[in-house]
């Protein structure tokens, strides 16, 4: 068995762009930064280090990121590690390490302080077939929503 599953919680560097394939689905690109805490050798103080991530969304999901999401905003992302290749116009072959979303959920802002897995977070989609390479691109519908009626407690967790 393979597997390729990302999972990550990021700030969005720059407003999501975007455009329609000629098939008129909905393609939505942007750059997702994450960091990674680490201790500088020298000196023993803690530093964040940046790591950042192009990010895809095809369909439904890519409309409403588009929609919501701005630069700064936070948002968490499920998907799969996709490389695609390319001959450029110099003739030299390029490549690109995106992630795909098969799902997301907006981070913590000024009006959701609560953050994920709250009561106050405000949407939750995933691709009904949970593969968003464009087969289906239904809607997501009332029962893919999910909102919590009151606070996980820890406590119930079984693990």
């Amino acid at each position: 068995m393979y597997i390729n599953k990302v999972i990550l919680y990021g700030n969005l560097t720059k407003d999501p762009e975007l455009k329609s394939l000629p098939s008129g689905m909905h393609v939505n690109s942007f750059s997702l930064a994450t960091n990674r805490s680490t201790k500088d050798a020298a000196t023993g103080a803690k530093k964040d280090v940046p790591e950042y991530h192009n990010v895809v969304a095809f369909g439904k999901t890519a409309e409403i990121i588009h929609q919501y999401v701005k630069k700064g905003n936070p948002i968490y992302i499920e998907g799969r590690i996709q490389t695609r290749s390319w001959d450029g116009q110099d003739g030299k072959k390029n490549y690109r390490t995106e992630i795909i979303v098969d799902s997301f959920q907006f981070g913590a802002s000024a009006k959701t302080a609560g953050g994920i897995g709250s009561s106050n977070a405000p949407f939750t989609a995933s691709s009904p077939s949970g593969n968003n390479d464009g087969a289906d691109q239904s809607a997501p519908d009332a029962g893919e929503v999910q909102y919590p009626d009151e606070d996980i407690n820890p406590e119930d967790i079984p693990f």
